[in-house]
């Protein structure tokens, strides 16, 4: 089942989101696997993120990977866990 999250990283920038994934994109393998959709907007307040996922897994695999690279890097991930809702439907359009 496909899972919509949204994230809100308080404090952090929009220079910080992109060197967090710039290393990201650099690791071996795809740390984005089952990754259907990503949104990110810098806010006055740090980042907003918004994910659309293939399966809890996908997402929990995701983090595995993505929270020791933003430790490394100093990026504050104290903004609490992120909200998580199972996806009742979803559609790309034109596809």
């Amino acid at each position: 089942m496909a899972i919509f999250v949204h994230a809100t990283l308080s404090g952090v920038t929009a220079d910080q989101y992109d060197a967090l994934d710039k290393e990201l994109q650099a690791l071996p393998g795809d740390p984005f696997a089952g990754c259907l959709s990503h949104v990110c907007i810098a806010t006055d307040s740090g980042v907003e993120l918004f994910d659309l996922w293939e399966s809890a897994e996908a997402v929990e695999n995701f983090g595995a990977v993505m929270l020791p690279v933003a430790e490394m890097l100093g990026v504050p991930m104290s903004s609490g866990p992120p909200e998580k809702w199972e996806v009742h439907t979803y559609l790309v359009p034109g596809v």
